[in-house]
């Protein structure tokens, strides 16, 4: 039986909602590997040499009418002293970009599964007139989740100064390490570049549903690995009052429902950083059919990606469900120039808008995903902390 959220206190709350956050899937709804596609037809299978030579594919300049419309619609938004977290289509209307906007979010969620958006203004504009933009933005493709136990709604990929190597502790988009290639608690994930690093910190993108066809191929084993329950994903403390600190869950998975689609859910870090619990006996180790799975799925998915460039002022947006994306290692300016950041968003697309039918109760609750601890509100700062 489905589970319904308790209704969350208005105050807390400018919307009314909650981000249901992370759990484990209905294992009922769980499926053996034979009952998987032998192969993956359809845009969202793609290969980087597609896209490589041929930009203007999957990248959109913003018009001067499109900037024009952005700037009138926050200035307005600004002067009406509506906080960040209670932005909505409502108060935010784009009655001229709005249709490129719901086009571009059909083809996020079931087709290229990116874009790239160029030339906002953000040195002109500023963190705060950027922010609202970019999430007013957001309201078009779906709804805010929680990042994090402190309810970041607005996040900032940047240098924190910690330690990589804590990775049972540590999130990674705080440090200038890289990251793996993986996939974040959300429908669709957004990163707006507010300033670049020195070296390194670009973006690789890959169809997991390429990925999945040459596994299928080639290592058709190792696929059978990832469609296994016999996944644990670290929490890393972001839990709600009696809740287990992982999750048992499989990689790779069938949609609920007719002509279900495979959706990915990984990320290297957030397995590899369980041994508290395996040293302990209290979960499994990671067998070597799993680790070499990893391998072999992070190779795969090198060998076949996309790179990008993220300049000052451009959006990526990505959906989750069969899109994975890394990013190389990078090292920041000297001080006073300011360091590499980029302000991210999660968006949540319920299944009765157009989203996939995830075998999770949250399936059709629309800020479904995410990070939520206990009754943590939203929060939208404009850098990092």
């Amino acid at each position: 039986m489905a589970l319904t959220q308790h209704a969350p206190p208005p105050t807390l709350f400018p919307d009314g909602l909650k981000t249901t956050g992370q759990h484990p899937p209905l294992y009922e709804h769980l499926h053996p590997f034979e009952r998987f596609p032998k192969e993956i037809t359809g845009p969202t299978v793609w290969t980087a040499a597609e896209y490589r030579d041929h930009p203007e594919k999957w990248t959109h300049r913003f018009t001067q009418e499109e900037l024009d419309e952005l700037s009138r619609t926050a200035d307005e938004f600004i002067k009406n002293k509506i906080p960040l977290t209670g932005i909505s289509k409502k108060n935010f209307p784009l009655p001229n970009l709005s249709t490129h906007l719901l086009a571009l979010r059909h083809d996020l969620i079931n087709g290229r599964g990116f874009i790239l958006f160029k030339g906002l203004p953000v040195q002109q504009w500023g963190n705060h007139k950027s922010a609202v933009v970019y999430m007013g933005l957001g309201t078009y493709l779906g709804y805010f989740v929680s990042q994090n136990s402190r309810g970041h709604v607005l996040g900032h990929v940047k240098d924190l100064g910690e330690d990589p190597s804590q990775i049972d502790k540590v999130r990674i988009y705080r440090t200038n390490a890289r990251q793996f290639f993986h996939a974040d608690d959300s429908d669709i994930v957004g990163l707006l570049c507010i300033a670049r690093a020195l070296e390194g910190g670009e973006s690789d993108l890959v169809s997991s549903h390429q990925v999945y066809n040459i596994l299928a191929k080639e290592r058709p084993d190792v696929l059978k690995t990832l469609t296994e329950p016999i996944w644990y994903f670290d929490r890393k403390g972001e839990t709600s009052k009696g809740q287990d600190e992982y999750i048992r869950t499989s990689v790779m998975y069938l949609e609920r429902g007719d002509n279900p689609r495979v959706y990915t859910k990984w990320d290297p870090y957030y397995v590899r950083s369980l041994a508290r619990f395996s040293d302990a006996g209290i979960i499994p180790p990671l067998s070597a059919a799993q680790l070499e799975a990893i391998q072999v799925l992070e190779d795969t998915c090198l060998q076949n990606a996309l790179h990008m460039i993220l300049e000052v002022g451009d959006i990526q947006f990505l959906a989750n469900s069969h899109v994975l994306h890394a990013r190389t290692a990078y090292r920041d300016h000297a001080p006073p120039a300011p360091r590499r950041h980029l302000m991210r968003l999660w968006l949540a697309t319920p299944e009765d808008e157009g989203g996939w039918k995830l075998p999770f109760w949250d399936s059709n609750e629309k800020k479904r995903g995410g990070i939520q601890v206990d009754d943590q509100p939203p929060v939208a700062p404009l850098d990092a902390e």
